[in-house]
């Protein structure tokens, strides 16, 4: 995952800082090194982590700061303003059109993923919007770049107008126009060519299709694994089209993220979505308060809400609530939850949007790989419908059923029994207003060190009463009967 190596260095670095009854000039100095090596480690451009790191002493080092108290917080929101406002400050929506379509010029280079890319924008469109998109097929050189365009289009259901390949793209984005005039489009994604490096004819064909079609927004597909080649990718393209904006793919992958913190800084254009996943359906807004807080190991409780409030019935988990507090949770209210959480993407990034979470030890002791899932549910799905609803059932000759259908061995049924058992005591526990069941499942260690045992504490408190007025409630109702 992106930043993780970031996050772990400046949390320490922080740490130390924590740790001391008072900050001094020495460790001001101190902490500035460790933070301009971990920036610097993690690919972000020398000049930007030179103007980072002074903007950064300058605000920490005044007297208010250090003699003032918690100098340590102070310079913690200190580095938390500098890297939102270094990464634009706030999310930047789409440019729209005064009277539709909208047309959305993709453009970078080849292997960045633009096509999947324009795939997952017109979705979000269509999910959030109700959008009617087009895509024009532009890439006329590409291998297979319009097959593959077709086949993103049809997992979406969104029609594509293409002419083939011997065809001047200039001439088919004009046809492609017009057909969305008459068909009343909302949105025109044009899906244009990319070569392995920038060249003098890319640019002169994608400049022809800017004057043209005159976008709303020209939006430069960039792979945040390339490091500081995204950045001179970006200037280059910004120098030619003037971007409107910036897509940064492959976040979740084994990359250092520099770039993300590098690009709005050198070019002055904005990062508009990061994609960090292979679905569909993951390509999200970029928000820079919240990522500067993920960096920085605070988590990132507004995206993982936003997610929650998008993959879960309101409903259900009220019901699924309720089973909780009454130990009526079942194998089939397991596997419903089990599939809505799936939704929101790797449980591992879920887990790291908790604060505290990011480089909790506690996290690396879990094992997240996603084959867990698949096999947990051949489990599940092995039983019979009277051994879901009542998982007390589960005695030795059923497991060793259960192991034969489900394929998996003995020792993994028994693992997957046992943890499930463990949840649902723990579950109780938590709807019911004790939060030791939660301080076990970390180990003893609450997510979010001081701050997440208080919002942990809150959340107690809350239940506790809650459950009061439930009782109450229900005295009333006894005496009037």
């Amino acid at each position: 995952m992106a930043f993780e190596g970031l996050t772990e260095r400046l949390q320490k670095a922080m740490e130390k800082l924590r740790r001391k009854p008072k900050v001094t000039e020495a460790d001001l100095r101190e902490t500035m090194r460790e933070i301009r090596l971990a920036l610097l480690e993690a690919d972000v451009n020398f000049k930007v982590v030179k103007d980072f790191v002074k903007k950064v002493r300058e605000e920490a080092a005044g007297a208010e700061v250090l003699k003032g108290l918690n100098p340590a917080q102070q310079i913690v929101k200190i580095v938390n303003d500098q890297l939102t406002q270094l990464m634009g400050e706030e999310a930047v929506p789409l440019n729209k059109a005064a009277h539709i379509p909208t047309v959305i010029m993709m453009v970078g280079l080849q292997g960045a993923g633009k096509t999947t890319t324009a795939g997952k924008l017109a979705l979000r469109l269509k999910n959030e919007e109700h959008a009617r998109p087009l895509f024009i097929a532009a890439d006329v050189y590409r291998p297979a770049a319009i097959t593959q365009l077709q086949q993103v289009a049809k997992q979406i259901d969104v029609p594509v107008f293409e002419k083939g390949t011997d065809v001047d793209p200039v001439e088919i984005v004009r046809e492609g126009m017009e057909v969305a005039k008459q068909n009343h489009n909302d949105y025109v994604i044009i899906d244009t060519a990319g070569r392995l490096q920038i060249d003098e004819q890319l640019m002169d064909e994608l400049a022809n299709i800017k004057e043209l079609v005159h976008p709303d927004e020209i939006l430069l597909v960039i792979d945040a694994m390339t490091g500081q080649n995204a950045v001179n990718t970006a200037q280059g393209f910004d120098d030619k089209l003037n971007i409107t904006g910036v897509v940064l793919t492959k976040l979740d992958g084994d990359t250092r993220g520099g770039a993300a913190m590098s690009i709005r800084a050198v070019t002055g254009k904005p990062i508009k979505f990061v994609g960090e996943g292979e679905k569909m359906e993951d390509l999200d807004v970029f928000h820079p308060d919240r990522m500067a807080s993920r960096i920085l190991g605070m988590g990132d409780m507004m995206t993982l809400i936003e997610k929650a409030q998008k993959n879960f019935d309101e409903e259900q988990a009220q019901e699924t609530m309720d089973k909780m507090r009454e130990n009526t949770f079942d194998y089939n209210d397991f596997l419903a939850q089990m599939d809505q959480v799936t939704k929101m993407g790797p449980l591992e990034n879920v887990l790291k949007m908790m604060p505290g979470m990011a480089n909790n030890p506690a996290l690396k002791n879990i094992n997240l790989d996603p084959k867990q899932f698949a096999h947990i549910r051949a489990i599940v799905l092995s039983m019979t419908p009277e051994e879901r609803e009542n998982p007390d059932l589960m005695n030795p000759s059923r497991r060793r059923r259960l192991a034969a259908g489900s394929g998996r061995p003995i020792v993994e049924v028994n693992r997957m029994i046992k943890q499930f058992n463990q949840m649902r005591k723990m579950m109780k526990q938590v709807t019911n207003g004790n939060m030791n069941g939660m301080q076990n499942l970390f180990g003893g260690q609450m997510p979010g060190g001081k701050m997440g045992q208080m919002a942990m504490n809150r959340m107690a408190r809350k239940m506790k009463k809650d459950k009061q007025k439930r009782i109450k409630k229900l005295r009333k109702l006894r005496k009037k009967h």
